[in-house]
């Protein structure tokens, strides 16, 4: 069976890497954008469904996409960004009006988006020297889209209105498998390093802490799923500059400002 899979796997490679690889990530972005937008035409109580669609189709046509050179952590940390983008936009939608004018942009931003995570990964795959700007652009473009789909889950977990214990655990747990990435993204290792994951699990459980006591306070969904983004950005981006040992004064100064910016939001937007 082992024998029979690896040599699918071999020949998919080779008829894949037959076409262009600008051209497969169009495909690949088009392909979801095509699965996102039949999918919004179901009522949510179809997301069971879905979801494990939208994920495993993306996982695939992410692996369509880079083809070669996925090894051990690769095979986890490559697909992780766009299936979380999937899944994110996919339960975010159904926030919205259900209509044309809104169901059009949103397949836009969505393909824009895939597309924008598949290529970040790729260039995470093929190894690109930390020096040059192409690594420094995917890699600020991945934490760009890791702020917008903590934003897209923790509005979904906020909006659902669970326990604030349900809310501590789902929130952890996004911020753990976002700071993962981020983290490991940073050195690009074929294993998952012991520090990586003792850092990625601090800010899961900053984050699910957080979460658990902002519970309480009577604020906007859009509010709470704010303050809980810029939470995520500006711990993350302190972790990763302190792994990254780029950790100036200045970058302090600024991760604290967003954070206080948001903070002051959050409480002017207080409804007692």
């Amino acid at each position: 069976m082992k024998k029979f899979l690896r040599e699918s796997r071999k020949e998919f490679q080779k008829r894949a890497l037959k076409i262009d690889k600008r051209i497969r990530f169009a495909i690949s972005a088009g392909a979801l954008a095509v699965l996102m937008l039949l999918s919004t035409f179901f009522y949510f109580d179809r997301a069971f469904i879905f979801i494990p669609i939208i994920a495993l189709t993306t996982y695939f046509l992410t692996y369509f996409s880079l083809a070669e050179g996925i090894e051990k952590m690769g095979w986890f940390e490559m697909f992780v960004m766009p299936v979380l983008v999937s899944i994110s936009f996919y339960l975010f939608y159904f926030l919205f009006p259900v209509r044309w004018l809104t169901r059009i942009p949103f397949i836009i931003f969505y393909g824009i988006s895939i597309y924008a995570a598949i290529v970040t990964s790729n260039i995470f795959n093929v190894g690109v020297e930390k020096s040059l700007g192409l690594y420094r652009a995917a890699f600020s473009i991945n934490f760009l889209y890791q702020a917008i789909v903590s934003f897209l889950f923790f509005n979904l977990i906020f909006a659902l209105q669970s326990a604030f214990i349900l809310n501590g655990i789902l929130t952890g747990a996004i911020g753990f498998l976002l700071s993962l990435n981020l983290f490991w993204s940073i050195r690009l290792k074929k294993y998952l390093e012991r520090e990586v994951l003792l850092y990625a699990a601090f800010v899961g459980l900053v984050i699910g802490e957080l979460a658990l006591l902002i519970s309480f306070l009577p604020l906007q969904v859009s509010v709470y799923s704010l303050f809980m983004a810029a939470s995520y950005y500006s711990l993350a981006g302190l972790v990763y500059n302190y792994i990254d040992e780029k950790l100036f004064r200045e970058t302090i100064r600024e991760y604290i400002l967003v954070f206080g910016f948001v903070l002051i939001i959050t409480f002017l937007s207080l409804s007692w």
